[in-house]
């Protein structure tokens, strides 16, 4: 048998039911109509919010990734708890404001922004995050043309990582932002060009369990803010420390202790350089937000021996969940945690089963060789950590099968 990640402790069951916001699984399919089926818990991600409030320093924003997960619902309510919205494209740009964020808290990072897109970012009013000198060129040339002042702030690749993150934003060479090097010159240029100056966004990693590291970058940004600032000699309005906090996926993880991480953001933000005194600063997070809240429920359409090993094959597979079968962003297959909902709780059959989806790919595995209670037709499966990068991150177009259903409860 194979470990698999451990299961969210916000999970419950009811006579051998998994709960999911207060409601069982199986209720929640016939609820949505079909599997498979995304489930989101807005009581987790309330909860998780308050949390981080709680930890962190009271003049902190906290602003919310859309890309992490972009469901129109989940976005509406999240409008209203966040302090801000970070996008990376056009699109998300679309459903950020339709789920009701003002304009002047979001943001849009990421490169190869289209010019169509620029339009549309200055045309509403939002800030630019500027990935290079010639982004730069472009959005002042649509600014212009559309008699319009664009909202910029450059995005820096920082001269550091954050140390054990699942992936590196920053330090080296990346398509990334503004090398640091470079990133004060492009901001006089900006200022000097008459735009209406935003600040900084840093964002060095992602996916950190690591507490002392997540301190230690956020430290290390600070005090890159504060010297590019002292070369411009202009003070930023805002500084974006970016996000990098992490959710336990595999076996062995550890969830991240945040109090100490806003303990010493808090020291770090009390000791900063005079030029950053009147900044705000803020942090965007959105898997740590979302990850954690959300269950795929996938059901069993057959159960299949081969060469001695067992077989649960699902309706879903990679093409919705690709997180989960290895293929987004992990360079050794490990399992996330997974259960049968309907007897959740209930003790392992002696051999190990293999679960995996409707897809005709040996890439679609969903739980290599893992420990569940014997399985049926009709069973459903739960997939965990499938809040964040699921749907909207997955082939959903791949050998043409439905796309799956969500559902927001809570």
């Amino acid at each position: 048998m194979k470990p698999m990640g451990p299961i969210p402790p916000f999970f419950e069951s009811e006579e051998g039911m998994l709960l999911i916001g207060g409601c069982g699984a199986a209720s929640l399919v016939e609820e949505a109509g079909d599997t498979p089926l995304f489930v989101y818990d807005m009581g987790i991600v309330e909860r998780q919010v308050r949390d981080l409030r709680k930890a962190m320093p009271p003049a902190l924003s906290i602003h919310y990734a859309v890309k992490a997960n972009p469901y129109a619902p989940l976005l509406e309510r999240m409008a209203r708890l966040v302090d801000g919205f970070d996008v990376a494209s056009g699109g998300e740009l679309a459903r950020a404001l339709e789920a009701g964020m003002d304009a002047g808290h979001i943001s849009f990072a990421g490169p190869g922004k289209r010019d169509d897109e620029l339009a549309a970012a200055i045309d509403s009013g939002i800030t630019l995050n500027l990935e290079s000198e010639g982004e730069a060129r472009r959005a002042f040339a649509i600014g212009e043309h559309r008699g319009r002042t664009p909202r910029l702030a450059v995005r820096v690749n920082p001269d550091f990582d954050l140390k054990g993150s699942g992936m590196r934003m920053g330090g080296g060479a990346k398509p990334f932002g503004v090398d640091a090097d470079r990133a004060a010159e492009l901001a006089r240029w900006v200022i000097d060009a008459g735009a209406d100056w935003r600040g900084w966004h840093i964002f060095a990693g992602s996916q950190a369990l690591d507490a002392e590291a997540l301190i230690d970058t956020q430290a290390a940004t600070v005090g890159l803010a504060a010297r590019l600032s002292d070369a411009v000699g202009v003070a930023p309005p805002l500084v974006n420390l970016g996000g990098g906090f992490g959710i336990p996926h595999f076996s062995g993880d550890q969830r991240l202790d945040i109090a100490p991480i806003g303990d010493a953001l808090a020291q770090t933000l009390h000791a900063r350089a005079d030029i950053l005194a009147d900044s705000e600063f803020a942090i965007e997070l959105g898997r740590w937000l979302v990850g954690e809240a959300g269950v795929y429920l996938t059901r069993v359409v057959d159960v299949k021996q081969s060469q001695g090993e067992t077989f649960v094959v699902v309706d879903g597979g990679l093409h919705h969940q690709l997180a989960a079968s290895g293929n987004f962003g992990t360079v050794v297959r490990r399992n996330y945690p997974i259960a049968v909902a309907n007897r959740f709780g209930a003790p392992p059959a002696e051999a190990a089963v293999t679960v995996v989806g409707c897809l005709c790919t040996p890439m679609d595995k969903l739980g290599d060789k893992v420990a569940l209670p014997p399985v049926v037709e009709g069973d459903l499966i739960a997939i965990f950590i499938a809040g964040a990068y699921g749907a909207s991150a997955s082939p959903a177009g791949f050998l043409g099968h439905p796309n799956p259903l969500e559902l927001l409860v809570g």
